[in-house]
C-alpha cells in the first residue's frame, strides 16, 4: 500500500523450543508494499495464514490507492457518491477526528499533494512551484468530505490518502482477529508498525528493536532503542528512507506532507516513535509529530496522557539528540 517499505523495526525473538507448549506459529510475507511478520502462541495447532491473507486483500480492496478497483480509487474519481464498507468508514472517521484534533496537521485529503511531490501511485515527480502548490492545495481539506450513511463523496479534484494510518489499522484488524480466535499471546508487525499482547514463546514480554534514523542499516550498530512492548501498539515515522533528491538543487524531499504548506515537512525531527493502545492511532500520531516538528510535537505529547513518544532530532550543530516522554522510558530495555 505504501510507496516503499519503511524498515524501521525488527522483532527480536529467541528460537522456538520444539518441545514447549503452546506452539509458536509464524506467518510472514509481503503485503501492502512492505513485509509483515506475525507470531502467536496456540495450543490448538492453529494457523491463520490464509485468514491473514484474506484480511490483507480485503483492506487493499477497500483503501489502497494502488488498486484501481478499490473503494478509495472509486471515491477519488471524485464528484460522485460511492458506497464503502465498514472498514473504510472506520478509517475515514478516525482520520477526520484526528484532523480536527490537530487543527489540520493530519489530513486524509492530501492525496493530490502527495502525487505532485512524487510519492503517489504513478511515482512521477513534476516541477513544483508556488502556483502549482496553491492550485493543488485548494483541492484539499478534510472539511469538504461528505458522508451519508455508508456513502462517501469528495469534491472534484480532491483525493483521499490513508497511507498515514492504513498499515497501523491493518495491524489492529489482524490483532483483533487473533484475539477473537482465542489467541492471547501475539505480535503483529506490518511495515514496521506493531502491536503485541501477552508474551512470547519463552514467557517474556515481546522485545522490539527500532532502527536508527539513517539511510542505511548498520548491522553492527542497528538499533536506536530496544524496548519491551506489552499489550500496546507502536509506530515510527521518519523522513530518512522514503524520499527523493532533486539532482539539480540537491534538495531532499520527504514523503510526509505538511497539509498547511502543501510541501514536504521540513524540520529538525528525524523520527518519531509513538506508543498507544492501538497501532492505527500510533501510526497517525507519528505522522502528526513529523508535521508539527520538535517543539510543537513535544507540547502535543505532553498534553496527551494516552500517548508516549520517542523523538530523534538534530540540534543546532547537526548532532543527534533524543527526547522521550517519561512513560516511553519505562518501555526501554536496559
Amino acid at each position: 500500500m505504501k510507496f516503499t517499505p519503511l524498515c524501521f523495526l525488527i522483532i527480536l525473538f529467541a528460537g522456538c523450543d520444539q518441545t514447549s507448549q503452546p506452539k509458536l506459529v509464524e506467518n510472514s510475507g509481503y503485503a501492502q508494499g512492505s513485509t509483515y511478520q506475525i507470531k502467536y502462541l496456540t495450543s490448538k495447532n492453529q494457523n491463520f495464514a490464509e485468514e491473514i491473507e484474506v484480511i490483507f486483500q480485503e483492506i487493499d480492496q477497500s483503501m489502497s490507492t494502488y488498486v484501481p478497483t478499490s473503494l478509495i480509487s472509486g471515491v477519488n474519481k471524485s464528484g460522485v457518491w460511492v458506497e464503502v464498507d465498514d472498514r473504510f468508514l472506520e478509517v475515514l472517521n478516525r482520520s477526520i477526528e484526528i484532523a480536527e484534533e490537530t487543527s489540520g496537521d493530519f489530513d486524509p485529503t492530501v492525496g493530490s499533494l502527495v502525487a505532485i511531490w512524487g510519492f503517489g501511485f504513478e511515482e512521477v515527480r513534476r516541477d513544483v512551484d508556488t502556483e502549482i502548490i496553491e492550485e493543488v492545495k485548494s483541492k484539499t481539506g478534510y472539511a469538504s468530505i461528505q458522508i451519508n450513511g455508508n456513502k462517501v463523496m469528495i469534491p472534484e479534484g480532491f483525493s483521499l490518502d490513508f497511507n498515514a494510518l492504513a498499515q497501523g489499522y491493518t495491524v489492529d484488524v489482524i490483532a483483533e482477529y487473533l484475539e477473537n480466535s482465542g489467541i492471547q499471546n501475539y505480535m503483529v508487525e506490518v511495515g514496521g508498525e506493531v502491536r503485541t499482547l501477552g508474551v512470547n514463546e519463552k514467557g517474556n514480554i515481546w522485545t522490539i528493536g527500532v532502527d536508527k534514523p539513517q539511510n542505511e542499516i548498520d548491522r553492527e550498530d542497528r538499533f536506536q532503542f530496544i524496548l519491551e512492548l506489552k499489550d500496546a501498539g507502536l509506530a515510527t515515522s521518519g523522513n530518512y528512507r522514503k524520499y527523493w533528491v532533486d539532482e539539480k538543487t540537491g534538495n531532499k524531499y520527504s514523503h510526509t506532507i505538511n497539509p498547511h504548506s502543501g510541501t514536504p515537512a521540513l524540520n529538525r525531527l528525524l523520527s518519531a516513535s509513538i506508543i498507544t493502545n492501538n497501532t492505527m492511532d500510533a501510526d497517525a500520531y507519528a505522522t502528526v509529530c513529523m508535521v508539527k516538528g520538535l517543539e510543537d510535537c513535544k507540547a502535543f505529547l505532553e498534553s496527551k496522557d494516552e500517548l508516549e513518544g520517542y523523538l530523534v532530532y538534530t540540534n543546532d550543530t547537526g548532532a543527534w539528540e533524543v527526547y522521550t516522554t517519561p512513560g516511553f522510558e519505562s518501555y526501554i530495555k536496559n
